[in-house]
């Protein structure tokens, strides 16, 4: 919305405004350029206009959206998915992506399903089962483990703590 809005202020016209990407109708001048810009800034977003550095948000926007997504898409490899949302080679996307971010895609996107399963495991919606599944694991213990390696906690012992911490909340 705030995207929108200055678009509007400056008197350009937009084809669409979504997840980090803005297609604008009209050429922008230098000005518009800088008054967008500031205006972002001021509302926390950021004007990127390196090629690299708008790839690298593509791909982060990707693997997020995938991850956090309740559709069908999960069933994609993720490679493909986004390299077909990009419409790139996945190689140059990957190398890319741990030049600028120190990290490979696969690192980002194993964070990514951590933090949702997190939340699955906060939410207490599905089993432990169902999260593997639905996350694309090949078992249950193929999640703990990694769910061990990146949060140094197994998936239970994160659960206990979470209700502990929530009962302690409860209780005050």
């Amino acid at each position: 919305m705030a995207v929108k809005d200055e678009l509007k202020k400056l008197g350009l016209h937009f084809i669409f405004v979504d997840m980090g990407v803005v297609d604008i109708m009209e050429d922008i001048t230098t000005d518009q350029r800088e008054h967008l810009r500031l205006a972002l800034h001021k509302t926390g977003l950021e004007l990127m206009e390196d090629k690299k550095s708008v790839l690298i948000e593509g791909i982060k926007n990707a693997v997020i959206e995938m991850v956090f997504s309740t559709n069908e898409l999960t069933r994609k490899n993720f490679s493909e998915y986004i390299s077909d949302r990009l419409k790139y080679n996945y190689t140059y996307l990957s190398d890319l992506f741990t030049e600028v971010q120190g990290t490979t895609i696969e690192k980002y996107v194993i964070s990514q399903k951590i933090d949702r399963v997190k939340e699955l495991i906060i939410n207490d919606e599905y089993s432990l089962t169902e999260i593997a599944w639905n996350m694309q694991y090949s078992s249950v213990a193929h999640l703990s483990n990694q769910f061990k390696k990146i949060t140094g906690l197994t998936p239970t012992n994160f659960k206990e703590i979470m209700n502990k911490r929530r009962k302690a909340t409860q209780d005050i």
